[in-house]
């Protein structure tokens, strides 16, 4: 093991890790990995990995399960049903996976009133051409295959928005407007006059551990299909409608079985930007190792903005990781094999 500073954790068997940068050797394949400190959700892929070692798509089978575990289980209140609010109280989700077999992606954005994101976006890639679909069309299209419609509030979500709007809206995501958002709630109208913000600046914002946990998870499974994916509600306090990095192939995360696979999360506003999970990917095509692509991806995000907050997890395809992050505290990831297989 090779870092700047590392500390591990036990959980029920599942390694957890506290990263600033890190560059890891496993090479144990089967392998789940996935974002923060979900390790339940690395488990039940790794069970299913495990249990069913012929069937085909089962890495696919195994990051949907892994996925739905966290969207269940509402981890950290920034996955699945009952997490962070939009400015109008209501939760949405994103979901994305990503076969590195096919090079084929299922996603959804801004879903609304359906709980299992990840099923959805699984869905899409099984009968579809298609690789996004969001808002209301989105929630036709489950439907129609018989996915239930619920409300995804509750009173934990509710709560976080009542509060919100008693502390003048507080924080939230918009510039260049009056009144003064930094604090007021809307309406807002067009500021006639506004400095235009630095660059580096404008990278900095409240997101961290609290309030934007996407779930980003990498399945490799005995025969070395590669998948990657995330689920999340996004950050707490968006704009209606706004989608993030998560859904999107290439920022959210990237798999390409002949050579590995990225996941991100952090200011996903900023990263989609960069498309750093394809940029990770594309790295290892060329030689460079995890960490090296990990710390790449990052790097170049980072020079045009110096504070954004984020993390990228890279494996290649003996199982390998490399993981960078900035401008956060603390990052955490899980890992799931044979050693630690639960």
């Amino acid at each position: 093991v090779e870092s700047n500073e590392l500390v591990r954790v036990s959980f029920k068997n599942i390694l957890i890790f506290l990263i600033v940068r890190l560059e890891i050797s496993f090479a144990v394949i089967p392998m789940v990995i996935n974002t923060w400190k979900f390790p339940t959700a690395a488990q039940k892929a790794f069970e299913v990995l495990a249990n069913n070692p012929n069937k085909t798509n089962v890495a696919l089978d195994a990051l949907t399960i892994g996925c739905r575990t966290c969207q269940e289980e509402q981890c950290g209140y920034s996955v699945g049903y009952g997490g962070n609010p939009d400015e109008q109280g209501e939760t949405t989700l994103d979901a994305l996976i990503f076969d590195g077999n096919t090079m084929d992606a299922g996603a959804v954005g801004g879903l609304r009133r359906v709980k299992d994101a990840i099923s959805v976006a699984r869905h899409i890639l099984d009968h579809s051409e298609h690789t996004l679909l969001v808002g209301d069309l989105a929630v036709d299209y489950a439907k129609s295959f018989d996915f239930i419609e619920e409300s995804l509030q509750t009173n934990y979500s509710l709560g976080l928005w009542e509060n919100w709007l008693n502390n003048s809206c507080q924080p939230n995501f918009w510039k260049n407007v009056i009144p003064d958002p930094k604090s007021n709630c809307g309406p807002y109208n067009v500021s006639e006059e506004y400095d235009i913000v630095k660059v580096a600046e404008s990278g900095k914002s409240f997101i961290n551990s609290e309030n934007h946990d996407t779930i980003g998870m990498i399945v490799i499974s005995q025969d070395g299909h590669i998948v990657a994916g995330t689920s999340t509600n996004g950050l707490r306090f968006k704009f209606p409608g706004r989608v993030g990095d998560s859904p999107i192939p290439g920022a959210g995360a990237y798999a390409d079985s002949d050579y590995g696979a990225a996941c991100a999360t952090g200011n996903g506003d900023i990263m989609m930007r960069f498309s750093p999970t394809f940029l990770a990917v594309e790295q290892l095509r060329q030689g460079a190792t995890p960490e090296q692509a990990a710390h790449t991806s990052i790097a170049r995000i980072a020079e045009n903005y110096p504070s954004f907050s984020g993390a990228i997890i890279v494996v290649d395809k003996e199982g390998n990781i490399g993981v960078d992050c900035n401008g956060m505290d603390d990052f955490y990831f899980s890992i799931a094999n044979e050693e630690y297989p639960n």
